[in-house]
């Protein structure tokens, strides 16, 4: 295979899709040749125009929607459907085709991701696609994209790295990866955004970073998006002269953000309406929804603008003169916004939560409580200790604090073009820092928040090849499989489980180990679950660490796997002793082996990437030379 020329680095967003590239032939590690890829897309029908963003909406139109030609695009004769800003468009007047948020939709466990569900309201009669395929559509236009604008340096043969958040499980991780593959992705590397977004502020800051932070700085990246909410501590040592940059921590997978409050806002509005004598469908709801967002950039960007009109469409056939309008203020979206998602709270604060209702209709699993602020608090209380252990920082933190100090923040995410929003994040953390003694936080100044997690993953990818800093860290959290115990049957009592550690905290990727001195017995050819569990605060653990007991938040669950291992010539229900073989692939992906004593057959247990919605198989057996 050639030698890549270009890094390719692709934010694969919850609203917005984007492409950064990086030459890899520069020679200086501070100065580096890179671009943004323009993104050819249909803006009206039979209009294609090349933007910086690729909205990641897909638009599923009536055969008889559009004239024959009206779907081209410069690398195909005609689409079926529809990708970007005139998805966007048409989905807000007919939100029952418009598949959104794919990507929260890819990390939900409690769904078939694979299945056609998406979108997940609409009629009998509108075709669906899962979640996957969505993902897969916005993917594979991006590839397009570049081979059409790069003929001599094909799409295929260069570096790619595709962006996801930190908080994603296994699971998400897998299936993002799969989706890139089935995109035509030969060889990719899975990269957290707020790491991607720490990347760029580096690159961009063209080597006065080293000026900006110090030894023994904390750094806080909040990343808030369309969808997600991520909280990342990146510490700066000093080793040999150099300074390094440590990922320390991870938040939990939060689904909250631009989306949210794009929904607050349409109800909002409704309210109006509805005060008025005007009441509004779902249908008519989710038109005003993607009205609100438009309105909200527009009046948190913009302080020169005080309101924005917002028209909702008619149902019937007269779409013009059925058409329902009314407005937003920027008074009204400040105090929404503000108190509703950033209220000003003590450090102590922590996320509401209620008793759901037994039946609930299929959606995404929000936040349970909207303020980002109690969620932050929240992490950095987790955190408190996260630097015990590291080098540098062993024994520096004050006592009696009750969360972890960060000495500077790097806000990303599109919630955050908002200088409001970031000035009220900045002034709540640095209010809690004051009431136990501390330095206020400094604010790290970053490049254009669209932008920056592509940017980032284009530099990473520079990066890799040894020619630039790298942001050291390995696994965001230490990785657990339940084991039984044996023992006598007990009615009305289960066997007591145990968690085995079997990728610790910081495992690198490219690196695999395996538990040595531990067997297991696996049970093959009658199905069986393998519960694999989770922890973002246990870092002492290492492979082999064996857990009788916990504390509900050390550990949190994630999805079962249930499967039939193959018998490889054994008898159904016979119990296999093995050893277990834990591997960080390149990509970012766990996987996890169960190697007998004797023989050359190798049962590989993948993490569940279809959630608990239906029978399958995530393990199969392998042997030397096939598989």
């Amino acid at each position: 295979m050639n030698t890549p020329r270009y890094s390719i680095g692709i934010d694969l967003g919850t609203t917005h899709c984007a492409l950064a590239y990086t030459d890899m032939n520069a020679s200086d590690n501070d100065k580096t040749i890179h671009g943004v890829l323009e993104i050819p897309q249909l803006t009206a029908p039979g209009t294609v125009e090349a933007q910086a963003l690729l909205p990641s909406f897909l638009y599923l139109p009536h055969a008889d929607e559009l004239a024959p030609g009206e779907l081209g695009l410069p690398w195909s004769g005609e689409e079926r459907d529809v990708v970007g800003e005139l998805a966007r468009n048409r989905g807000a007047t007919t939100p029952i085709r418009l598949v959104s948020s794919a990507k929260s939709w890819l990390c939900h466990p409690g769904v078939d991701r694979r299945a056609a569900i998406l979108p997940n309201d609409a009629p009998p009669e509108v075709a669906r696609v899962s979640p996957l395929q969505a993902s897969v559509r916005y993917l594979t236009h991006l590839r397009n994209a570049w081979d059409n604008a790069h003929p001599d340096a094909p799409f295929g043969q260069q570096d790619v790295t595709v962006t996801i958040p930190a908080s994603f499980d296994p699971a998400a991780r897998e299936l993002t990866a799969e989706a890139a593959r089935l995109a035509g992705y030969d060889a990719l590397t899975l990269l957290e955004e707020p790491q991607s977004a720490l990347y760029n502020w580096i690159q961009a800051s063209q080597g006065r970073w080293r000026k900006e932070v110090r030894p023994g700085d904390i750094i806080l990246v909040v990343d808030v998006g369309g969808g997600t909410s991520d909280f990342s501590l990146i510490a700066v040592v000093e080793r040999e002269g150099n300074l390094e940059l440590h990922r320390v921590a991870v938040g939990e997978h939060i689904l909250l953000g631009g989306d949210n409050m794009d929904l607050t806002l349409a109800h909002v509005v409704a309210r109006k309406l509805a005060a008025s004598g005007t009441q509004l469908d779902p249908w008519q709801m989710r038109a005003l929804t993607y009205g609100c967002r438009a309105a909200k950039e527009n009046l948190l960007s913009d302080s020169e603008v005080q309101t924005m009109p917002i028209v909702v469409p008619s149902r019937g056939s007269r779409l013009i003169g059925g058409s329902i309008r009314t407005e937003l203020t920027r008074e009204e979206v400040t105090a929404v916004i503000l108190e509703g998602f950033f209220p000003q709270v003590d450090a102590s604060a922590r996320p509401a939560t209620r008793t759901r209702a037994a039946l609930t209709q299929l959606g995404l699993p929000f936040a349970q409580d909207a303020a980002v602020t109690r969620h932050l608090a929240a992490f950095l209380g987790r955190q408190v200790a996260a630097l015990s252990e590291l080098e540098g920082f062993a024994g520096q933190a004050a006592q009696g604090v009750s969360f972890l100090h960060p000495t500077a923040i790097l806000f990303n995410g599109g919630v955050f073009k908002s200088g409001i929003l970031a000035q009220r994040t900045l002034a709540t953390v640095n209010g809690w820092l004051a009431s136990e003694n501390a330095q206020p936080a400094r604010l790290l100044s970053g490049a254009d928040l669209d932008l920056a997690v592509a940017r980032g993953a284009a530099y990473y990818g520079y990066v890799r090849r040894g020619r630039g800093v790298r942001i050291r860290g390995g696994t965001a959290r230490a990785f657990y499989v339940g084991v039984e115990s044996a023992m006598p049957a007990i009615p009305g009592m289960e066997p007591p489980m145990q968690a085995l550690c079997v990728a610790p905290f910081g495992m690198e990727e490219g690196t695999e180990a395996e538990l040595q001195t531990q067997e297991f017995g696996l049970v093959v050819g009658e199905p069986v679950h393998f519960r694999f569990f989770g922890s973002s605060t246990r870092r002492q653990d290492q492979i082999g660490t064996m857990l009788d007991f916990w504390q509900p938040d050390d550990l949190q669950e994630l999805d079962e796997i249930e499967a039939t291992l193959p018998t490889e010539g054994r008898q159904p229900g016979d119990v296999v002793q093995v050893r277990l073989n834990a591997k960080v692939t390149e990509a970012g992906t766990l996987e996890l082996s169960a190697v007998p004593r004797s023989g050359s057959e190798r049962w590989k247990v993948e993490f569940d990437v279809r959630g608990n919605s239906e029978s399958h198989q995530d393990a199969y057996s392998t042997t030397p030379g096939g598989q």
